[in-house]
């Protein structure tokens, strides 16, 4: 009986002690905030874009189109420039035989312009060049080259690639001077993932005989399209009579207008995309390679790669405070007891957060000010925690429980 006793104890013990470790509700509501993405199973933080035009010349106007209509998508979206490097020769706007200067239309109706006046095109002209495009990918760049033309991404980061141009089997050209080949790409992503520069990469052309670039790829996290297959050309849409030339390819024409129903919020998936894939719109068989990417299709948004909603990653550094207004000047003397404490995730952070989706978190000083993060972080850190209270509680009880029957087992016996 009394080893009975001792040892439903020491089971109660030990289950306090595991009920201990469980995260308090509060904790859970702000872990679930931060890890969530309405629903998406992505790790991502960022997005990036890598938009690129690999034709030049007047007759290739439809090409420059296809690049100018996937830029305007993922900036509307919430890609901002900062995040897309536009690859552009930029020779069609403002040639001497377009009818519109400084217009691009993608239909004949010209309802919309493309080019405009919000347009950063990152690499223009001959900086177009096969080499340039590696070294964006794999970030080998000189010192020199500014930050606007870098793809300072990460670990965490999904990066949109889009190419259209003319191309062949596993290769593309490059302003008809050039080549990159389904090896030299495949070997980039190899790069970019050994240096931990991406988490997910959507890669997607627009090409003849397209799904031939990606068959060399060998990289975990990889999904990639193409709008023909081997042998196969990619045709254009819809020729503009008053500008003499086809102002949009077929695949990259039915994509937008499936984007154009895609919004910040959205929950459409890659799959719902790949669904609309038709052999009658396109006159060629697109394809969808996803064997390296470990997400299921109808779980992947496709946000996660147009746009710039993303996750916010809990981070357990201690907050660095300095009042903005006094840069530069001897820091005042702060009584200990109102010094900041080091921020834990059971604090509210879900107020530090901009309502807008697209916007990035912000900081607290930006939102309470200086005072107002001392006299809230110490409130709150200061103030009694009910759930660390009753854990306390549970935990001495029943020690206090183990040690009298320790000590009545141990009179009993003697």
């Amino acid at each position: 009986m009394k080893a009975v006793l001792f040892l439903f104890a020491l089971v109660c013990t030990l289950w306090q002690c595991v009920h201990a470790q469980i995260p308090s509700e509060q904790e859970q509501h702000v872990t679930s905030f931060f890890n969530s993405h309405g629903g998406s199973t992505s790790r991502h933080t960022n997005n990036w874009a890598v938009l690129v035009c690999s034709s030049r010349y007047w007759f290739n106007y439809r090409h420059m189109a296809n690049a100018l209509g996937m830029y305007r998508t993922v900036k509307r979206l919430g890609i901002p420039d900062s995040n897309i490097i536009l690859m552009l020769a930029d020779d069609t706007a403002c040639n001497s035989r377009n009818k519109f200067p400084g217009c691009v239309y993608a239909s004949a109706a010209r309802d919309l312009d493309l080019y405009g006046d919000n347009i950063e095109v990152d690499y223009r002209g001959y900086e177009v060049t096969v080499e340039n495009f590696i070294r964006v990918l794999t970030g080998r760049m000189d010192p020199s080259v500014p930050r606007s033309k870098r793809l300072l991404t990460d670990d965490r980061s999904n990066v949109f690639v889009y190419m259209t141009g003319h191309g062949g089997n596993e290769f593309l050209k490059f302003q008809d001077n050039e080549e990159i080949s389904a090896f030299d790409i495949a070997d980039a992503f190899e790069q970019m993932w050994q240096k931990k520069r991406y988490n997910e990469i959507f890669f997607m052309i627009d090409t003849c005989q397209a799904n031939t670039m990606y068959s060399k790829f060998y990289s975990p996290n990889i999904l990639a399209t193409g709008s023909s297959e081997l042998d196969e050309n990619s045709y254009s849409h819809e020729n503009d009579r008053d500008l003499g030339i086809s102002v949009i390819d077929r695949f990259t024409h039915h994509i937008l207008r499936f984007m154009e129903g895609v919004n910040k919020t959205s929950q459409a998936t890659m799959q719902d995309l790949f669904n609309v894939y038709d052999y009658e719109k396109f006159m060629s068989h697109a394809g969808v390679r996803s064997d390296l990417f470990r997400r299921p299709l109808d779980q992947t948004y496709i946000t996660d790669f147009f746009g710039g909603v993303s996750q916010a990653e809990v981070m357990s550094p201690p907050l660095s405070l300095s009042p903005s207004s006094n840069e530069g000047s001897e820091p005042e003397n702060v009584p200990e007891s109102e010094l900041p404490v080091e921020l834990d995730q059971s604090l509210d952070f879900t107020s530090w957060i901009s309502s807008d989706t697209n916007a990035t978190v912000r900081s607290a000083d930006e939102v309470y000010g200086y005072d107002g993060i001392l006299h809230e972080l110490n409130s709150r850190a200061h103030a009694p925690k009910q759930g660390e209270n009753m854990q306390s509680v549970r935990a001495w009880v029943s020690t206090g429980l183990l040690v009298a029957l320790v000590g009545w087992v141990g009179s009993n016996t003697t």
